[in-house]
């Protein structure tokens, strides 16, 4: 993990000092008003943004004191949109060009069916200040989100009701949760854990994990085949659905913490101190390089042929794969 400037305090440590949750913490939360709002800012897209997503032909970013961004423009130029929220916002998550759903501290969940223009605020916990730290859904419907100390919410109506369950007698961080083509779904942990349910959510059990630190991101790259990534550089490989890994050499000992894969398979991996990594067959090998500000990537979407949308410490830029 890159070390981080003095004014980004970090708030929420446990353990290994996880990088996504340092990520998610370097500024102060909102306030607790239940009838708060987003102010909108000037510099917006300059600040923190923690991920990005597609809603349809249209990009949508979130990140901090409630921030929510939209881009018509394949990322060219943002608006800001208002929202019922100034907690911090840590990921979005569309299932078709409208309807979308955001999640951050204070187990904020925020949904819109309008493709981001505008948002209702769904659920919020002022008793536990944790933060949500990833979402996902199915369909329209069927969705969950996850986050620090095992927080697990799931919903089967699209977001009106949220039930928390637990899924393991331990409470480590659930860092990111995705499906593989089989339709299992899969959670990154803290502390080396891996989660899996072959059952719609429903029950979950543990995958064999290579790496004792904390993995901050997964996705899948074929059928049953998947890299997992996070703390120092660490990436493993596995093509038998996580029952064994290979270690995969990245070159790096920045921590990684978003991927994306583009229209002609290649697989990049970004992470802190503004590191991006490409693949051209199927995460066997990366090359890395250094994005010149060394500033901190927390998501990334792929625009065209070339082209990726990248959101951190930075706000939002612009980079290629060439």
């Amino acid at each position: 993990m890159s070390k981080l400037t003095a004014p980004m305090q970090v708030v929420f440590t446990r353990y290994t000092a996880a990088a996504l949750l340092l990520v998610a913490c370097l500024l102060p939360v909102g306030t607790s008003a239940n009838q708060e709002r987003s102010e909108i800012a000037p510099l917006a897209s300059q600040s923190l943004l923690l991920d990005i997503a597609r809603a349809g032909k249209r990009l949508v970013s979130v990140g901090e004191r409630g921030h929510v961004l939209i881009s018509d423009d394949n990322g060219s130029t943002w608006q800001q949109v208002n929202v019922p929220t100034r907690s911090q916002l840590t990921a979005v998550f569309f299932t078709d060009a409208d309807h979308g759903w955001a999640v951050g501290h204070d187990a904020v969940i925020l949904h819109t069916s309008d493709g981001g223009k505008q948002w209702t605020l769904q659920h919020r916990d002022e008793q536990y200040d944790d933060p949500l730290l990833d979402v996902w859904f199915k369909d329209s419907r069927h969705g969950f989100a996850v986050g620090a100390y095992g927080m697990f919410l799931s919903t089967d109506d699209g977001g009106k009701s949220w039930d928390r369950r637990q899924i393991s007698d331990d409470d480590f961080h659930l860092n990111a949760i995705t499906a593989l083509p089989g339709g299992e779904l899969v959670m990154a942990a803290e502390q080396g854990h891996i989660y899996q349910s072959q059952d719609a959510g429903y029950n979950w059990s543990e995958l064999p994990s290579p790496y004792s630190g904390s993995w901050f991101g997964i996705m899948a790259t074929g059928h049953d085949e998947i890299i997992i990534y996070g703390l120092r550089g660490h990436m493993y490989r596995s093509s038998d659905g996580g029952r064994h890994w290979c270690a995969v050499d990245t070159g790096t000992e920045a921590s990684l913490m978003a991927s994306a894969t583009a229209s002609d398979g290649t697989i990049i991996v970004v992470g802190l101190g503004g590191t991006i990594l490409t693949s051209q067959d199927n995460g066997r090998s990366f090359s890395a390089k250094t994005r010149q500000d060394r500033k901190a990537l927390t998501g990334i979407l792929v625009h065209d042929k070339d082209g990726i949308v990248l959101s951190g410490a930075g706000g939002i830029s612009m980079d290629t794969l060439r």
